[in-house]
């Protein structure tokens, strides 16, 4: 594609990019055409003076602007086909009588001249490939060999005139190139337009996107500080979650210690730590005790008065888990009591550590 000559449009020189685009060169300038344009102005003149030079045809001649060129530099067809005519090219109408007798399919031509409203462009082949030149166009068109016939009848449909090159077009490089290879486009071009309008929009949302990123403060840093701050929020709300969990089993360890030393309730209490909080095991732990105490001294009561065979009390196994039929000593039932109540200490520090 890159060896491929388009010139894009500038102003409305499209006559002279159409020209270049096929000849495939800088080969007319605007003032080059433009003396095309006044020698055939200089030519209508002199065949307007012909019937003579005071006659009201004449003088209404004189005073028409040209027909061959403008101000904005628009240039006639028969400016076009002047200047092909230096290079031994011809222009036949497509869909004319004579071109319509030769039965010629458009794909064995080599090239050809469009124009629509004021506006021209090239359609050519280069090697075994066509090319739409059109300088409206951020690049070259590929075109298929099956897609020609209907790329050029909708472009009869919308109202072009289209012209058949005929004669040999000048050797370039391109045409050189893609006789020996074949090229392959992913992406079709673009308007110029278009894409100056998609430049525009992506500069919009370019400043769209910085005005609020202002907003958000990402230029000062302040957004990330927020999410730092957030990270060590929850790096702490973790660390200190694991620090209550690590207090509880520390206090377990300690209650399961006392117990197998035997130690009295106030042992209990002045050994483990006073914490602060509804949950702390060591208001549970004594509250559990005196509890289970209470208990046992009134199943005692209730025992010596059921039956006097036995001098010491015995406790049901339901409520100690002791065997009724072994005597124990008061300082054993006490043993197990305790026992019992922080097996339950232990249940109730597992709970609250699940939750």
């Amino acid at each position: 594609m890159e060896s491929i000559f388009h010139e894009k449009q500038e102003g409305s020189l499209c006559a002279q990019h159409c020209l270049n685009n096929l000849l495939q060169g800088e080969y007319f300038s605007p003032v080059e055409l433009s003396s095309i344009a006044h020698q055939l102005d200089e030519e209508e003149r002199i065949r307007m003076a012909e019937g003579g030079v005071t006659s009201e045809d004449y003088r209404t001649f004189l005073q028409q602007p040209s027909g061959n060129m403008d101000d904005s530099g628009f240039f006639s067809i028969q400016v076009i086909s002047n200047a092909l005519k230096v290079w031994g090219l011809e222009l036949i109408l497509f869909n004319s009588p004579e071109y319509q007798r030769l039965g010629i399919d458009p794909i064995n031509e080599r090239s050809f001249i469009c124009n629509y409203k004021e506006h021209w462009f090239t359609v050519r082949k280069l090697g075994k490939q066509w090319f739409n030149l059109n300088s409206l166009l951020t690049g070259p068109e590929l075109i298929s060999d099956t897609y020609l016939a209907l790329f050029l009848a909708q472009l009869q449909q919308e109202g072009y005139s289209i012209f058949v090159v005929k004669g040999d077009l000048p050797d370039c490089e391109a045409d050189q190139l893609l006789q020996m290879i074949r090229v392959k486009q992913m992406h079709r071009p673009r308007l110029i337009g278009e894409e100056l309008a998609q430049l525009k929009d992506q500069r919009a949302q370019k400043t769209d996107l910085e005005q609020s990123l202002e907003v958000s403060h990402s230029y000062d840093g302040t957004g990330m500080l927020d999410e730092d701050e957030e990270n060590l929020q929850r790096a702490l709300a973790l660390s200190r979650q694991e620090i209550d969990m690590e207090d509880e089993e520390a206090d377990l360890r300690r209650a399961i210690r006392l117990s197998m030393q035997g130690g009295s309730r106030n042992n209990i209490s002045e050994d483990i730590p006073q914490t602060s909080g509804t949950n702390s095991p060591t208001s549970l732990t004594s509250e559990e005790l005196r509890k289970r105490r209470e208990a046992y001294f009134e199943k005692q009561q209730q025992t010596e008065q059921i039956s006097h065979l036995h001098e010491k009390p015995t406790t049901s196994a339901d409520v100690l888990e002791i065997d009724p039929g072994n005597d124990m000593t008061e300082e054993d039932m006490l043993q197990a009591a305790m026992n019992m109540s922080l097996e339950t200490v232990s249940n109730n520090l597992k709970t609250e550590g699940k939750k």
